[in-house]
């Protein structure tokens, strides 16, 4: 079964909701339990990536966690968005 690149998917699935797709970087991070990914956006375009309540935050970790093959990768996925404002 071919691995699937989730930094690509990520950043495919992040640079078309906001105004700044160049800003848009993903840093790459394998812990014991996790594969990290730590999506980072201009300040402007914080709010398109996290959505009103989280709800497109948490529809983009929806469809990264289905991307990943449960019998050959038993790690978590985990999506942090770095938010300017706070």
């Amino acid at each position: 079964m071919k691995e699937v690149d989730f930094k690509g998917l990520v950043v495919a699935l992040v640079a078309p909701l906001v105004k700044h797709p160049e800003a848009v970087k993903v840093e790459e991070e394998n812990t014991s339990r996790y594969h990290q990914f730590r999506v980072t956006v201009a300040s402007t375009d914080t709010g398109r990536v996290i959505g009103r309540q989280g709800h497109v935050a948490a529809a983009l970790r929806t469809i990264v966690e289905g991307a990943r093959d449960k019998r050959v990768n038993d790690k978590k996925i985990r999506l942090i968005i770095h938010d300017h404002r706070h």
